[in-house]
């Protein structure tokens, strides 16, 4: 491990999935980063156990996806039943990514992969060490952090991320707060072993009179058990749920689950809330800190990380000189509207699943009437694996675009079923280029000169003919890729480091792309 920097580029507030996430990727562009939590240990709680596929893609480009799929079960449907009757079944094998399913395992092992990565970059999370005083002015930020043993010490840097949970102190300090509603449906959740016959590659959602039960099986017949109470706040169960208080539960709503062992029992009211800005001068909020929302469809964790992989290329950049402030502005622009949808979509399940009385028939109708539409179970699926997710309205994207492309600026780079093909683009715009990336992809017409110096430039061309100018050239001598991405004549696609495109220009356009960079710098 290197040294912890006494006053370091970037200081991240906690080391959550969130945290870590930021911190990784900061440090992997060569930012001196270090990351405080207040907790000496990390947690032992299994606490969101749903990956979604747009954070698998996140994770592939960060070179850890494998290791975290190792640990992990995929679920590539979510069932939702009544009386024993399915209603709806949603597939996620046609979502458009490489993994399309959601990885079930628990938050300790997605802390653990993400540690490791980040001591494989030399940085260590400093534990034990409580953010307590934060001012700032235009060109520093001061901290005051207290440790274990009551001691204090004061620390600069140029920016904080503060990803430290619902209960962000670094939200408190820079004078902000969450905006929403703060009483809503009480939950008991458990993660347990239990004996069953669900199948292994389905989460569940049960429609029952006296409340919804969500069942996930994980591995090694762990399963995630999640139920609606309508005890008052204050009540013994409310504090203290026991596993038969859950059994009970599960005996007259489901039937057919039997608990063996208890790992985690908790229960939890369900809030949903937002700050109204993610950049406070050279703070900013991520993840938990930024906005919370009902776990039902398992997103909170997801929408957080990809917060941090949205915000680190950013500030990394202007670390390095390389971007300005229409680049920092972004991260609010691109991220706050995608918490505002998940903050809808989860608050309108929760209420489809809590409906009492003859709402519930109505709703168990239209259940069985959309299920047997496709589009619904296709839309359902790209919504919850945040496929859908993309920043089509951001500042910092180019609109112009190459005609008859089905793709744009703000869209994800597609995914290419061809194996081969797919490893090679991803490699190129992911793990092994931690920066921007431009493919040509020539469908057919002579290759043009490479584009703006400093960024990695790909040929996506009918052989694997080194091109001088190029970094590399991809042989894709049946256009899989002109055609997938709709570029029939050819074209420039500018793929940023989250994996989202800033710019698709025409063969021959040069100035599109030059454009989108000189944007990026201002």
């Amino acid at each position: 491990m290197t040294a912890t920097p006494q006053n370091p580029d970037v200081i991240v507030v906690g080391a959550g999935p969130v945290g870590l996430v930021a911190a990784c990727e900061l440090v992997r562009r060569g930012v001196a980063v270090r990351i405080i939590d207040k907790l000496a240990e990390p947690t032992n709680e299994s606490r969101a156990i749903a990956v979604m596929s747009r954070s698998l893609d996140m994770f592939d480009r960060m070179g850890i996806v494998d290791d975290l799929v190792a640990t992990g079960v995929k679920s590539t449907n979510m069932r939702m039943l009544s009386g024993g009757q399915q209603l709806f079944q949603v597939r996620f094998g046609g979502v458009d990514s490489a993994f399309p399913y959601s990885l079930l395992t628990a938050q300790t092992e997605t802390e653990r992969v993400l540690t490791e990565r980040l001591g494989q970059l030399g940085v260590a999370v400093d534990r034990g060490i409580e953010l307590v005083e934060l001012t700032q002015d235009d060109d520093v930020v001061s901290l005051t952090l207290r440790h274990a043993d009551g001691s204090t010490e004061a620390v600069t840097t140029s920016w904080v991320v503060g990803a430290d949970g619902a209960h962000s102190t670094v939200r408190h300090l820079v004078g902000t707060k969450l905006q929403g509603s703060f009483k809503g449906e009480l939950f008991i959740l458990g993660d347990c072993d239990a004996e069953h016959d669900m199948d292994a590659e389905s989460m569940y959602t049960v429609f029952s009179p006296e409340g919804t039960v969500i069942a996930m099986p994980m591995r090694a017949g762990r399963a995630r058990l999640m139920a609606q109470i309508h005890d008052a706040p204050g009540t013994p169960l409310n504090l203290h749920p026991a596993q038969d208080d859950l059994q009970r539960i599960l005996d007259e709503r489901v039937g057919g689950i039997t608990i063996t062992h208890s790992h985690w029992l908790t229960c939890f009211e369900i809030h949903h809330g937002q700050v109204s800005a993610y950049r406070h001068g050279r703070v900013f909020l991520a993840g938990d800190a930024a906005h919370i929302h009902s776990p039902a469809g398992g997103q909170g964790m997801n929408t957080g990380m990809q917060d941090a992989f949205n915000l680190s290329w950013k500030l990394a950049a202007v670390v390095h000189g390389e971007g300005g402030q229409t680049l920092l502005d972004s991260y609010h622009a691109e991220r706050h509207p995608v918490a505002e949808k998940v903050i809808g979509f989860t608050t309108n399940l929760t209420k489809a699943g809590t409906l009492r009385g003859g709402a519930r028939v109505v709703r168990n109708a239209i259940l069985r009437v959309v299920g047997n539409i496709p589009a619904v179970g296709e839309k359902m699926a790209s919504i919850v694996e945040e496929i859908e997710v993309g920043y089509q309205g951001s500042p910092l994207v180019r609109r112009d675009h190459s005609p008859h492309a089905r793709i744009a600026a703000g869209h994800h780079v597609p995914h290419i079923s061809d194996t081969q093909l797919h490893k090679e683009i991803s490699t190129l715009c992911g793990a092994d280029n931690p920066g921007h990336t431009v493919l040509t992809v020539t469908a057919g017409k002579p290759a043009p000169a490479a584009g703006p110096a400093g960024q990695v430039q790909v040929l996506i061309t009918s052989d694997d003919l080194p091109v001088g100018g190029y970094d590399a050239v991809i042989a894709d001598p049946d256009g899989v890729v002109a055609q997938r991405y709709g570029l029939r004549d050819g074209g420039r696609v500018v793929v940023r480091p989250d994996g989202y495109i800033g710019a698709v220009t025409a063969l021959d356009d040069q100035a599109g792309v030059a454009d989108y960079f000189a944007q990026i710098a201002r």
